[in-house]
């Protein structure tokens, strides 16, 4: 029963077709239920991590601690949140989305509810630590449901639509806890927050599901628990797209964090001259900032992937550029059009970290995606502890000198960008290349004649299957 040359062609072409990979997640009323599920245990574990940013002096009341004492809260929360992101990228690629963020919600809730009530200063350092564990587990889980879920043009969007939330639940500590804690007293307000833990938690139990029936990841053989740590290791860092991906994060990130957890407001009080209150009302607009442009970053690159790299870079020099036009300002007081413009600058650069997974995403397959993602996310934190530490020191050692000691971001933006110009060109060529192997065959006219001798036959050897996700639309990709 041969199909003879008419019929092969367009038979081999289907079957090739079929096996450039799994078809896109169709998205949809359901994707959208299971993502705004995960998202939601995202919401409340950054109120979690952001609640102490408005009880720092009740903190240091309640623990009898001083400044430095206080800012170890803030440390020790970003330490474990980076150390614990590999860890959690491979427990996701293993145990998958609904089990890791479940174990999350338990760890953060139990960590807040334990900062209520802790009675000394190490037990409430402990209950953070715990809480930055749980909070760690939440976002890549959250990115994975969303390539799981939604068609991979989605991806960008989804991405700066979560990080959107997380800091919707920023501007919820600062305009909802702040208040409450002041009103009811520290035991109560911490204790009453950590409700909200088990309230995310019942859905997540019940109606999350790790991906739509009909795109089961393909089966892996088991293999030994250090033997599939160090293959998932090294095979995610061995990709030029995700050592890209964790330096953009690394170079945009920082600046903001740094601002915003904690030397923001000792910036704009002490060395701007600045009132608590205005300065805060700064502090909320690079929030909202961050918000805005998240929308606007996700559009962009959903519809023009070539827009990565200069978005990315762009917002890395406008924010040097007025950084240094803030430090350097004549007298030492910027006007408030400059600081107001810095803040809005700075919003930026959340989003801009976002596109550090749009390059790891594509450059790993999906059963590597939370391996490739814990380590994107690790650039970010990296240099924000870096830098919170390094302007700590030189604070003290300078007396209090803010031109001096917030010039260190200068030294790792420049760090930042140029491991980025150095990478750009192989994980593009190795993007493109993945490109043109996971695109669907095109139909082909029947194929008769002389031509049909080059038709391939019943033993040509079938086309192998992609090593990565597949990509949003390729017109606008960047070339190398």
């Amino acid at each position: 029963m041969s199909a003879g040359p008419t019929g092969a062609a367009p038979a081999g072409g289907t079957a090739a077709a079929r096996g450039a990979g799994p078809e896109d997640p169709p998205g949809g009323g359901k994707a959208v239920v299971v993502w705004c599920i995960g998202v939601a245990v995202y919401f409340v574990a950054v109120i979690f991590r952001t609640s102490l940013g408005v009880a720092g002096l009740e903190a240091a009341d309640r623990f009898h601690v001083g400044a430095s004492a206080l800012a170890s809260f803030s440390l020790l929360q970003l330490l474990v949140y980076a150390g614990m992101q590999v860890p959690v990228g491979l427990m996701v690629d293993r145990l998958g989305t609904r089990r890791v963020l479940t174990l999350g919600a338990v760890l953060f809730t139990t960590g807040q509810l334990g900062f209520a009530l802790s009675p000394s200063y190490e037990m409430a350092l402990a209950a953070r630590a715990l809480l930055g564990c749980g909070d760690a587990m939440t976002f890549i889980s959250v990115l994975r449901l969303g390539t799981r879920w939604f068609p991979a043009r989605r991806g960008p969007l989804m991405a700066q639509l979560a990080g959107l939330v997380g800091m919707a639940g920023n501007l919820v500590s600062t305009l909802v806890l702040a208040p409450v804690l002041h009103g009811i007293g520290w035991t109560a307000a911490f204790a009453g927050s950590a409700a909200a833990g088990l309230v995310v938690l019942v859905p997540l139990v019940l109606f999350l599901r790790d991906h739509p029936e009909g795109h089961e990841p393909a089966p892996r053989a088991r293999t030994g628990g250090a033997g599939f740590v160090r293959r998932q290791i090294k095979e995610s860092w061995s990709e030029p797209g995700t050592r890209l991906g964790l330096w953009v994060h690394f170079t945009t990130q920082f600046p903001a964090m740094v601002f915003l957890l904690l030397w923001g407001m000792p910036f704009l009080i002490e060395a701007q001259g600045l009132t608590r209150s205005t300065a805060g009302g700064l502090l909320t607009l690079v929030v909202a900032s961050n918000m805005a442009l998240g929308l606007v970053y996700g559009q962009i690159i959903g519809r023009r992937q070539a827009a990565r790299i200069p978005l990315a870079l762009g917002t890395v020099g406008l924010t040097a550029l007025l950084w240094g036009a803030v430090l350097a300002y004549p007298g030492g007081h910027a006007p408030m059009w400059l600081l107001v413009t810095l803040c809005l600058v700075l919003g930026g650069c959340g989003p801009a970290s976002m596109i550090g997974f749009d390059f790891a995403r594509p450059a790993n397959p999906p059963e590597r995606q939370g391996t490739a993602s814990g380590i994107t996310n690790m650039g970010g934190f990296i240099a924000s502890m870096t830098t919170l530490l390094t302007v700590g020191l030189l604070l003290d050692a300078t007396g209090d000198d803010y031109r001096i000691a917030f010039s260190t971001v200068f030294v790792l933006q420049a760090l930042g960008v140029s491991r980025i110009l150095g990478l750009r060109r192989r994980a593009l060529a190795r993007e493109a290349d993945r490109s043109r192997a996971t695109a669907p065959a095109r139909p082909t006219a029947p194929v008769t004649g002389a031509a049909a001798s080059r038709v391939p036959g019943p033993g040509t050897q079938p086309q192998p299957r992609p090593t990565a996700c597949p990509l949003p639309e390729t017109a606008g990709r960047e070339t190398p």
